[in-house]
């Protein structure tokens, strides 16, 4: 599911909510996500799961075509981990 099929799909079950209003709410969510995560925070949904920042050291990598020695900065990467209630949707449990 895209970002516009979520929209749509919540101003299709929710007709008393302009779908701009639907799209602005949407967007504020993934907005204040994006936010507390670039400050380093934890984004907790429960029942979803939980969304962190890992950091990932330097490091020497390969060139896969040459097989040559690159150099690989730090970088900050989102992590995912699903919460309990997803997992057992996904494995039929619930």
């Amino acid at each position: 599911m895209i970002r516009s099929e979520l929209i749509q799909k919540i101003a299709d079950e929710n007709p008393h909510l302009y779908q701009r209003d639907v799209e602005r709410i949407v967007n504020t969510i993934f907005e204040e996500i994006i936010g507390a995560m670039s400050r380093g925070d934890r984004v907790e949904l429960r029942g979803f799961g939980a969304f962190s920042v890992k950091k990932r050291d330097a490091r020497v990598g390969r060139n896969p075509r040459t097989g040559e020695a690159v150099d690989v900065e730090e970088k900050h990467v989102p992590f995912f981990k699903a919460g309990k209630l997803l997992r057992d949707r996904l494995n039929g449990k619930a």
